[in-house]
């Protein structure tokens, strides 16, 4: 069957997802069995596909048509700029994450140089923010954890993937397996803050995800509660502290941030202009 017939029969089997693009993922889907990228689809859309991976092809978007993410079909997501491994077991990196990376590579920058910068990463998943700032800034000595082995199996195929030396992947529950006499220039997290009772309702993709990686208690905030004062014990003098929140938590975990005697604090809008991360300073 040739390539063009192909997208056409896999974006009418897919459209009408309300957080799908047919056209789009039909052409990934494709292209990641055929080894070959989007423009390479759409300027030899008369080549015939041999029919095993017709079969394939079919297979998945048949997953993809259930609400199965595209992501975990095609086990991988781009992010600041990377192609990053991920599969089932690990949250898919959103594009709104940027903005906290945004943040802190322009701040090492500025406030560092090329001289020696320490991050630790908390609830590192797929590696989005820690490997990021690892891949970007060479003067960066990045530290990942999580509590999930999948987590750290995944974030591992990244750091490899990338070819990263300056980033170190362990498992530790927040800061439980962090030598007590450490302490980094910043500490970032994008830790779960959905509310549990939420979760149920959530797009019929997110469902797939970790419960894990996404329950944040009964309010969401459960992490924030634990994540803010136990940083003070890990950061340098006028540390950053800064964390992915929900749309809805800004005044919350400012308050929190405040009880803690955090220093000029500040809320970071996403690409909707919602609140989307908070930052803060050690005092």
């Amino acid at each position: 069957m040739e390539i063009n017939k192909l997208l056409k029969i896999g974006a009418e089997k897919i459209k009408g997802r309300q957080y799908g693009n047919p056209v789009l993922e039909a052409t990934l889907l494709l292209g990641k069995l055929l080894k070959v990228d989007r423009v390479y689809i759409y300027t030899h859309g008369h080549e015939e596909v041999p029919d095993f991976i017709v079969d394939k092809y079919f297979e998945m978007i048949d997953r993809r048509r259930a609400g199965y993410p595209i992501q975990y079909i095609i086990k991988e997501r781009e992010f600041m700029g990377l192609d990053f491994y991920v599969e089932e077991g690990v949250l898919i990196p959103r594009p709104d994450t940027e903005i906290l990376v945004e943040y802190v590579l322009e701040y090492i920058d500025k406030n560092y140089g090329q001289q020696e910068v320490e991050v630790l990463d908390i609830g590192i998943g797929s590696g989005a923010i820690g490997i990021s700032i690892a891949y970007y800034r060479k003067n960066a000595r990045v530290y990942g954890v999580d509590i999930s082995q999948k987590a750290l199996e995944i974030s591992n195929i990244n750091k490899e993937r990338f070819n990263l030396e300056n980033i170190n992947i362990f498992k530790s529950n927040l800061f439980e397996n962090i030598d007590k006499d450490k302490k980094f220039h910043i500490i970032a997290s994008n830790p779960p803050y959905i509310p549990k009772d939420h979760i149920s309702s959530l797009q019929e993709e997110v469902q797939y995800e970790p419960v894990l990686a996404l329950d944040g208690g009964k309010d969401g905030l459960d992490f924030y509660r634990r994540i803010i004062p136990e940083s003070k014990e890990y950061l340098h003098p006028n540390g950053l502290l800064i964390l992915e929140i929900g749309y809805d938590q800004g005044a919350a975990v400012v308050s929190i941030m405040e009880e803690e005697a955090f220093e000029n604090i500040e809320i970071l809008k996403d690409l909707q202009g919602l609140d989307r991360v908070v930052l803060g300073f050690k005092g």
